[in-house]
């Protein structure tokens, strides 16, 4: 039986899905580029030495230039990548984008099988996709979990990466559903529960 949390996440899954499928290209690609920045010249970035980003699905922000320049420094870089052992995602380090990537399971870009495995208490900074996201930390997924029980484990800190069309309202929260601790936008860094810039 479908509770009516998940019916008004399927709702707003389908409203913001019209919302990105309506950016032009252009105006995507240039609020991309305006959240990598904000998120390069935050404490955020500057402090982290180990950071799990992701490889963007179409309708998510491109943060590949990110992934470059958190290398170019000396950043420890890793990838989610499926694990068939536990149906589930674990943080694998990247090196080398040209060489440390293959399409996975869901035909998502994900570190090649020699890149070793991250243990995620390593990890100082997540970045988290999201259909979207509240300013409390509530997030909507693509709804099959495998973001939360990835993020279930991890206590660092955690900063959803989303375009502004992606924040909303309001997002019901479910028991097995992990909140963020900041939220990053073309347009604003929020630190969850102060509601601020």
């Amino acid at each position: 039986m479908i509770s009516d949390a998940q019916k008004i996440k399927a709702a707003l899954r389908a409203e913001i899905r019209a919302k990105l499928a309506a950016l032009p290209v252009k105006l995507r690609r240039r609020a991309a580029e305006d959240l990598c920045a904000r998120l390069r010249q935050s404490d955020l970035w500057s402090s982290a030495n180990s950071i799990l980003m992701f490889a963007p699905l179409s309708d998510e922000p491109d943060l590949l230039p990110l992934l470059e320049i958190a290398l170019a420094a000396g950043k420890q870089v890793a990838l989610p990548r499926f694990s068939p052992q536990t149906a589930g995602y674990v943080a694998c380090q990247v090196c080398d984008l040209e060489h440390d990537q293959r399409v996975g399971k869901f035909g998502i870009r994900e570190p090649a099988e020699n890149c070793p495995q991250i243990p995620t208490t390593q990890l100082d900074l997540v970045l988290v996709p999201a259909v979207a996201f509240d300013c409390r930390g509530n997030r909507i997924g693509r709804g099959k979990g495998f973001y939360d029980r990835l993020l279930a484990d991890i206590s660092s800190v955690k900063c959803g990466v989303v375009f502004n069309e992606q924040l909303v309202a309001e997002i019901p929260n479910e028991a097995h559903d992990v909140r963020v601790d900041w939220i990053a936008t073309p347009s604003r860094l929020i630190k969850v529960g102060e509601n601020r810039e």
